[in-house]
């Protein structure tokens, strides 16, 4: 799966969607989510919730192993993605779609974070 080039990427292996009235989207990367493994269970940080970039704010347990959830930016969280609490497959199935975790209410700029290629050369280790 490619990564769309609309997003933004952090090392952490967040995507980052552009800002829609000051609010953007969060999800994992299909990268992350083959590494995890088959999801199971999801925790999501509260809508108005204050997270910070870099931060955890969240976990994901798959049937390998549990890893922390990173925000990418600092601001609010406006709303959480329910079907994924419902449903944590969706994070493999649809990392980009209907997989996303939280959209969030940006207040600075964010710092470091890479374009889809430059996500797909870390990834790749070149």
């Amino acid at each position: 799966m490619s990564n769309p080039q609309q997003l933004r990427y952090s090392k952490e292996h967040e995507w980052l969607s552009d800002a829609e009235d000051g609010v953007s989207t969060v999800g994992i990367t299909a990268h992350a989510a083959e590494a995890l493994g088959d999801v199971v269970f999801v925790q999501l940080p509260e809508t108005g919730d204050a997270v910070t970039a870099g931060e955890p704010c969240g976990e994901l347990e798959s049937t390998k192993s549990v890893s922390d959830l990173y925000s990418p930016v600092s601001g609010e969280i406006t709303e959480v993605n329910q079907d994924v609490v419902d449903d944590p497959a969706l994070v493999n199935s649809a990392p980009f779609e209907g997989g996303w975790l939280f959209k969030v209410r940006v207040s600075d700029e964010p710092q470091g974070l890479l374009s889809a290629e430059e996500y797909t050369s870390f990834t790749s280790g070149s």
